[in-house]
């Protein structure tokens, strides 16, 4: 009976640590002001062909403000704290921390404007 009581302690234990671990499980962002132009899982598994393909039509053919914007995309996810919008890739912000989650660099804002309306394109 005493090691009964131990094996189903330890089994609880490992399952409470197993829960804790998946609810952590996963980048914390947080959520965005508006509605996206594709469902989330399509947006994580293609959000860089989107804005790759956007970037050439844009670079090549001058089309600019289409549905698959970086501009879009900024404008939806900078959250505003005291009045300003916060950088989306400044940490803990949305594009921030799936990066870092992902350990993927993030070289879009080099050029672009981190928040809205800064006046960069």
């Amino acid at each position: 009976m005493g090691m009964r009581a131990v094996m189903l302690a330890l089994l609880l234990v490992l399952m409470q640590w197993q829960g804790a671990w998946a609810a952590e499980a996963g980048p914390q962002f947080p959520k965005a002001q508006g509605q996206c132009v594709e469902d989330a899982g399509t947006m994580r598994r293609h959000h860089f062909d989107f804005l790759k393909h956007q970037r050439d039509d844009t670079m090549r053919s001058g089309i600019r403000g289409a549905k698959h914007s970086l501009k879009e995309c900024v404008s939806c996810h900078a959250v505003h704290k005291d009045g300003k919008a916060v950088p989306v890739n400044a940490p803990g912000q949305f594009c921030a921390s799936c990066h870092d989650y992902a350990a993927v660099s993030m070289d879009c804002f080099t050029c672009h404007a981190t928040t809205p309306g800064e006046g960069k394109p």
